[in-house]
C-alpha cells in the first residue's frame, strides 16, 4: 500500500475555533477602549493569521494601537484559547485511522507556532509528525515555503500528499506545490468562494474526508 501524507489547517478544519478567537479578540477589543463585533464578523476577520486578525478588527488604527491590540489578544488567547476551540465531529478518529494505516500526518497553520503546537498537542496528542505554525521570518500561507518544508522533511516520505483546509489560501498553496487540494467547507469560507479556486476536492465534512482515504 502506497503511503499517504495528509497535511491539515487547523482552524476550520480540524478544529471549530472561532468561539474561542472572538472572545479573546472581544475581550481585548473592550480593555483597549475599542467595540466589540459579532461571531460572524470576526468569521471574516480569521485565516491570514493573527495580525491581519487585529488589522481586521482595527482598520484605522495606528501601528502602535494595533501593538497594544496584539499583546492583549494574546494574553488572553493563551490562557482561554481552551474555553471555545473544540475538534470537528469525528475528526479525532479519523486521525487514529489514518495513523493507524500508517499514513503520515502534518498540521500547517497560519496561527502564532506556539499557540499552534500548544493546541495540537493538548486536542490531538501524538497524532502529528510535523506541526508547523506561522513563524517570524516564514511567509505565511498561501505562499508554499511551510508546505515545501514539509514535503522534504527526511520523514514524510510519502508517495502521495494532500492538503485539506477550508480557506481559499489553503487551496492555492497546495496549488502552488503541485499537491492534492482538498477544501472543507465546514469552516469558516464561503462554498463559492472555494469552488472558484478549482480544488482537487470539495468536501462537505469529516465523513466526506474518509471516502478520500
Amino acid at each position: 500500500m502506497s503511503m499517504q501524507g495528509w497535511i491539515f489547517d487547523l482552524d476550520g478544519t480540524l478544529v471549530e475555533s472561532l468561539p474561542g478567537i472572538a472572545a479573546s479578540l472581544n475581550r481585548a477589543l473592550i480593555l483597549e477602549g475599542h467595540q466589540a463585533y459579532t461571531h460572524a464578523e470576526v468569521r471574516c476577520f480569521i485565516g491570514d493569521g493573527i495580525e491581519m486578525l487585529i488589522r481586521r478588527a482595527l482598520p484605522n488604527s495606528s501601528e502602535s494601537q494595533r501593538a497594544q491590540m496584539l499583546s492583549s489578544f494574546r494574553a488572553d488567547y493563551s490562557e482561554t484559547w481552551q474555553q471555545g476551540t473544540i475538534p470537528y465531529v469525528g475528526i479525532i478518529e479519523l486521525l487514529r485511522t489514518l495513523r493507524h494505516r500508517g499514513d503520515k500526518l502534518a498540521v500547517l497553520s497560519n496561527k502564532p507556532h506556539a499557540f499552534t503546537v500548544r493546541i495540537v498537542e493538548a486536542l490531538f496528542p501524538g497524532q502529528f509528525d510535523i506541526v508547523l505554525g506561522q513563524r517570524e521570518g516564514i511567509p505565511h500561507k498561501p505562499d508554499p515555503a511551510g508546505l515545501w518544508e514539509i514535503l522534504r522533511d527526511p520523514q514524510w516520505n510519502c508517495t502521495e500528499s494532500l492538503l485539506i483546509g477550508d480557506s481559499v489560501m489553503d487551496v492555492q498553496t497546495a496549488q502552488a506545490a503541485s499537491i492534492t487540494a482538498v477544501a472543507v467547507t465546514c469552516g469558516y469560507y464561503d462554498r463559492s468562494s472555494l469552488q472558484a479556486t478549482q480544488p482537487t476536492h470539495l468536501v462537505e465534512d469529516v465523513g466526506d474526508l474518509r471516502g478520500l482515504m
